[in-house]
């Protein structure tokens, strides 16, 4: 199991670039790249509430539990 983020497909429906949405939450271009390519480890809650907010939308929209093995480099050792 994995979690993924949604955020293209959610950027696409919006008609908003990446660049828009860093100005508006007030998180770097960077971070939200991170957060695009899957490869963040973790997020805080007030961003996950900026980008709802900004994108109008629910977490449950931003994230998606996806089937399968977790990546070698995602495992938590638990």
């Amino acid at each position: 199991m994995s979690i993924t983020v949604q955020l293209d497909r959610l950027l696409q429906a919006r008609r908003m670039s990446l660049t828009e949405l860093s100005d508006r939450v007030g998180v770097t271009l960077a971070n939200l790249s991170i957060l695009k390519t899957g490869k963040a480890r973790a997020v805080r809650f007030s961003t996950l509430d900026a980008l709802c907010r900004e994108l109008d939308c629910q977490p449950g929209e931003l994230l998606a539990r996806t089937e399968g093995p977790q990546p070698a480099d995602e495992e938590d050792g638990a």
